[in-house]
């Protein structure tokens, strides 16, 4: 079977929508050194290790889940960043469920010190950039309610990039003993 594409604006067209139920549901990052990599998402970031395959492959989550990210080294141990200006990854988007909880993700990178590629307040969303280990892009954010979401005269959507005060956002962030308990 051949799979033909068309421009987006005539697949969308004859195709209809996607099922709004639709998510995405986890990722697969290749790096070099899968222990390097969990330092970083589990022990920076909190994630929790769910399996872990040798020095070839970890699946880790947040609240239980079989994985939302998963690592793997079994074309990539060893080896460098894609070069930039190449295809592959932008960034991956890791969804927070409040404020609080990206506040929370900010003091951890302060205290790890990993230094952030930019922040932005997009109306939709508040968010953070930055790289891992393995030069992936990775965006830390979390959603603002959707009734508060700018929108233009028409009603339509209307996102914008500005800066994001990362003083005020670090005020929302539960003290370390809260997150444990509940509070993020």
């Amino acid at each position: 079977m051949t799979l033909q594409t068309k421009d987006a604006e005539s697949a969308g067209r004859t195709a209809g929508p996607i099922d709004p139920g639709v998510r995405v549901g986890h990722v697969h990052l290749k790096v070099a050194d899968i222990d390097r990599a969990l330092a970083f998402y589990c022990g920076v970031l909190g994630f929790e290790l769910i399996q872990k395959m040798g020095s070839q492959a970890a699946f880790i989550s947040a609240g239980g889940y079989h994985h939302h990210i998963g690592l793997n080294t079994w074309e990539s141990r060893g080896g460098a960043p894609p070069a930039p200006g190449t295809t592959g990854l932008y960034h991956l988007a890791i969804l927070y469920p409040t404020r609080a909880a990206l506040a929370d993700a900010l003091r951890r990178l302060i205290e790890a010190d990993i230094a952030l590629d930019g922040a932005a307040d997009h109306g939709v969303s508040e968010a953070l950039y930055l790289r891992d280990p393995d030069d992936n892009g990775v965006e830390l954010y979390w959603d603002r309610p959707r009734e508060t979401w700018p929108r233009a005269a028409d009603g339509k959507l209307a996102m914008y990039t500005r800066r994001l005060d990362l003083a005020g956002l670090l005020a929302a962030a539960p003290q370390p003993e809260e997150v444990g308990a509940g509070g993020a």
